[in-house]
């Protein structure tokens, strides 16, 4: 998920936790002004469509900027977020500072990446070492060398490899390998035959076709043809997003002198000696994938897989090259998204700095922006979260008490990261302020180097996988950590003086949400631990199956654009944590003096503006071409269902606003799907 408010006064929560066994409301001093929910349309029924009832208004009136594809919170609050992160950039930018300082590294590599006359007098040069090693390959060999030594600089085409733990013994960091190959976004594109389809296919022959004119080369829309074609051969091995959800299914341990016999054509001895990778078996996570690159190595001529590595290594370097090579992309790219404007250059260098050089700028993010006193408070406000979801657990009547015991061991196991990291990563680099290309390629090297050395070591349970500017949340399984962001505990999720019920309707639901994740269809089949094991009795997991399969099935009958259906089992992780979180919040918000009482403010119950707060928090407008791709590859709803879904199952929501039979989304009670 990705200023409206300085983060350092963003935080002070009404509950506070004495410890995660023993908590107990509290009430703060400080001076409530509450949230008015202005632009409701009394006209549209909360029980027909909630989001609209509360968002229609703002959506009528928002307006998406041209070089965005969409406005309003959850990710798109990222926006605003770059706007101050660029305001530290720039001030940093025009200063001398000490040589390898976080100050210098990120101001110097900000004024690179600004140079854009430098960079495009350049054109192409930077790249043609690369381009003219290409063309010197003389066998498949040198070429799975060459593609292992680009992985190396962040390069990834036919070959994909990351380290992260083993998902059988979490206490160890493994290789894994996952299917790659492919230009489109996901394999069902080059299998769709409707007109959107068709023509996202056509832009994209068409981008690779105008980086083999910008390269030089004769006969480019011919060649284009070639690259897509073996990315299309590619993809008739890879796994759907859906299959990709199987958790053990996706994982295949492998001797290594197995995997020589059986794909000699790859040579994983000599790649994983290029990729400076000593290991004696790796995590397979699709097979069939590999299967099939082994097969076409030889099947495909040399010359045919030149232009597809040319192509690949053009691609995947275009946004730092010339403008010519920067136009071709966004040309591509806005068939996607829809954005008809590109992004200013400074909006695309914050969006740089941010990924390759995070943790320095959230170092200098976070003192500005968030403090110690903010960090507890949330860490208080997640506490008491946790205690919520353990009664939930004692109360359901599907689970067996064996298997809840367990639940609650993983539950309170969860280690919880909150604002920013404990221990900062740093970057062993040295940036150059007039060598934009070298400093990207310095810094994808190093970030490289950074996770080779976690191969055959216990994970780094204080590592962060986001930067603390970030709006954005997450549970991660292996670890059985929740992360939340400086960047997310901020209005309208966080509010330092609104009222109880908008707060746990806003960044409550957040989290409980990832709270639910570890125990939605994929986390539940992690332990405490992170290990993919089988903690619950078998009746109790036939069970969770099947409800499950009822989240899927009813999200399966949503649409958008009218027509467009959401994939259910793509989104039924994401589908059961938001049902779970409101869930959550809402037990915790009753616990508070708020939550207890019923006096109304602005003319709305507590209740009421618990659920109008859910609402406003997916306040959110998108392009038509992007919510057409997020659809199709997204596993998180898109916003009008991450309300309407999870608001129609859950029966407070029906007597705070009086929900009645015949209404649009009204379910009885026995078709209301309650999980957690």
């Amino acid at each position: 998920m990705k200023k409206l408010l300085l983060l350092s006064v963003l935080l002070t929560i009404l509950i506070g936790c004495k410890n995660e066994k023993d908590a107990e409301p509290t009430k703060d001093t400080t001076e409530i002004k509450p949230v008015v929910f202005d632009g409701i349309s009394p006209e549209i029924k909360p029980g027909d469509n909630f989001f609209a009832h509360v968002n229609q208004q703002w959506y009528d009136k928002a307006v998406i900027d041209e070089d965005q594809v969409g406005v309003g919170s959850y990710r798109f609050l990222n926006i605003p977020q770059q706007e101050l992160l660029k305001d530290i950039l720039e001030e940093v930018s025009q200063h001398e500072h000490p040589k390898g300082s976080i100050e210098q590294m990120v101001g110097d590599f900000y004024a690179s990446g600004m140079d854009t006359i430098s960079i495009n007098e350049r054109g192409i040069k930077p790249l043609m070492p690369y381009l003219n090693r290409i063309e010197a390959l003389r066998d498949v060999s040198v070429m799975m060398k060459f593609v292992g030594l680009q992985i190396k600089q962040g390069n990834h085409s036919i070959v994909s490899p990351y380290i992260s733990p083993d998902q059988m013994n979490s206490s160890i960091n493994i290789v894994h390998f996952s299917q790659s190959g492919i230009g489109l976004p996901d394999r069902d594109y080059y299998f769709g035959t409707d007109a959107s389809i068709k023509e996202i296919q056509a832009a994209y022959k068409a981008y690779l076709t105008r980086l083999f004119e910008l390269a030089g080369e004769a006969d480019a829309a011919k060649k284009a043809e070639k690259v897509y074609a073996i990315e299309k051969k590619l993809a008739e091995s890879h796994k759907t997003r859906i299959e990709r959800r199987v958790v053990k299914e996706n994982y295949h341990k492998m001797a290594v002198s197995d995997l020589d016999a059986s794909m000699k054509n790859i040579g994983w001895s000599a790649l994983l000696e290029t990729l400076g990778m000593d290991v004696d078996s790796v995590d397979v996570r699709q097979p069939e994938y590999y299967k099939k690159l082994n097969s076409m190595l030889t099947s495909v001529p040399l010359s045919d897989w030149k232009l597809y590595l040319k192509a690949h290594a053009i691609s995947s370097n275009d946004n730092i090259l010339s403008r010519p090579f920067q136009d071709a992309s966004f040309e591509y790219s806005k068939v996607l998204s829809g954005q008809s404007e590109q992004q200013s250059r400074a909006k695309q260098m914050v969006r740089r700095v941010d990924g390759q050089l995070g943790f320095a700028l959230g170092q200098i993010y976070v003192k500005r922006h968030f403090t110690e006193e903010a960090k507890q408070r949330a860490l208080d406000l997640v506490n008491n979260f946790q205690l919520a979801l353990e009664k939930r657990i004692d109360a359901l009547d599907w689970m067996s008490d064996s298997t809840k015991v367990k639940a609650k061991d993983k539950l309170f196991a969860i280690k919880k990261k909150i604002g920013y990291p404990d221990v900062w990563r740093t970057y062993d680099v040295t940036i150059d302020r007039d060598k934009f290309f070298e400093n990207v390629v310095k810094l994808r090297k190093d970030d490289y180097e950074y996770n080779l050395k976690k191969l055959n070591q216990p994970p780094n349970r204080d590592e962060w996988f986001t930067t603390p500017s970030t709006v954005t949340a997450y549970y991660n399984p292996s670890l059985n950590e929740i992360v939340f962001p400086a960047g997310i505990l901020q209005s309208p999720y966080f509010d330092l003086y609104a009222d109880d019920a908008v707060n746990y309707g806003g960044i409550g639901m957040v989290i409980g949400h990832e709270f639910t994740h570890a125990f939605d269809d994929q986390g539940a089949q992690y332990d405490k631990n992170g290990n993919v094991s089988n903690w619950w009795t078998e009746e109790d997991y036939t069970k969770f199956k099947a409800k499950t399969q009822q989240i899927i099935d009813q999200y399966s009958a949503f649409t958008v654009l009218d027509s467009v259906p959401l994939k259910g089992a793509l989104t039924v992780g994401e589908n059961t944590a938001d049902n779970g979180g409101i869930a959550i919040a809402y037990d915790a918000f009753k616990m508070t003096e708020q939550g207890q009482d019923s006096t109304k403010i602005g003319g709305y119950t507590p209740d009421q503006r618990f659920f109008l707060s859910i609402a406003r928090i997916w306040r959110v407008k998108t392009r038509d071409e992007y919510l057409r791709n997020y659809v199709a590859t997204d596993p998180h709803s898109p916003p009008v269902w991450r309300v309407n879904g999870p608001l129609m199952n859950f029966t407070p929501f029906y007597e705070a606003f009086e929900v009645q039979p015949g209404e649009a989304n009204y379910k009885t009670e026995e078709e209301r799907i309650k999980i957690w």
